[in-house]
């Protein structure tokens, strides 16, 4: 069974006291549930600047702790770079690769995107892997040729045991910020053509233990329909994280949508 995972990314907000704040209140509602911890697994991804921060707050909560990026060696002269040992250190556990805005604003391509995936890996880290189509690309009917170039490209070289260790999370571009999401039918549609991919490309076997997420205007309202999907195993979640009340209600909304 693919538990599911609700993962708040924070982007460019909240700097060391709001996060601590944000994280504290977090971990006080999600432990005065604990079967939301026991039956989803609940993720944090804040700024670099707030990881340690955000690790106090969390003390021994079921929450876990992510980055929003990673480098893809242990050291060396990367200026501006973070690496996965030094993530590990501060107790991360999970790391995005390939967000939408990191393709979109620095030109994250899919060859460095896999670089940054293996490396992951490798330090130790658990990877959740963003793919998804801009609205042109929806237009033109090309949703699935998108899908098959970033899976297939983003995953190459992996083990299967490798592949076991990965999320992926499906963000349509057009559904990132705009308050419009898909609907929970199309994203299915998609996290399924995923998780067909992930079968040609490793096994049946693996395929079915790997998450999908779906990620693009989740909020506390729609949630539970998404998480009715057969295909879908949580959501990747950017401005309704940002509020302790709102992802902690999608948190519990997920449990529901079971």
């Amino acid at each position: 069974m693919r538990i599911p995972l609700i993962a708040g990314n924070w982007k460019m907000n909240n700097g060391v006291k709001e996060a601590q704040e944000l994280a504290s209140a977090l971990s006080s509602m999600v432990g005065a549930r604990p079967e939301i911890g026991q039956r989803v697994e609940v993720l944090l991804c804040p700024p670099f600047t707030s990881i340690s921060a955000v690790a106090t707050a969390l003390g021994d909560s079921s929450i876990k702790l992510g980055a929003q990026n990673v480098h893809w060696e242990e050291s060396g002269a990367f200026t501006g770079e973070i690496s996965p040992a030094m993530l590990r250190e501060l107790g991360c556990e999970y790391a995005i690769v390939g967000h939408s805005e990191r393709r979109q604003y620095f030109e994250e391509s899919d060859a460095t995107i896999n670089r940054r995936l293996r490396g992951a890996i490798k330090g130790g880290l658990k990877p959740i892997i963003c793919v998804g189509e801009t609205k042109e690309q929806r237009d033109q009917g090309r949703t699935e040729e998108i899908l098959r170039e970033q899976v297939s490209d983003g995953l190459v070289g992996l083990t299967e045991m490798d592949a076991l260790k990965v999320t992926v999370a499906y963000e349509p571009l057009w559904a990132i910020g705009t308050g419009q999401a898909a609907t929970p039918a199309d994203a299915n549609t998609a996290a399924a053509f995923i998780r067909h991919l992930l079968v040609e490309t490793f096994s049946e076997d693996t395929a079915e233990q790997i998450r999908v997420q779906y990620g693009g205007s989740v909020k506390p309202g729609n949630i539970a329909t998404f998480m009715g999907q057969p295909d879908i195993d949580g959501a990747l979640v950017g401005g309704a994280s940002l509020q302790a009340d709102s992802f902690y209600r999608i948190a519990e909304g997920a449990v529901g949508g079971q």
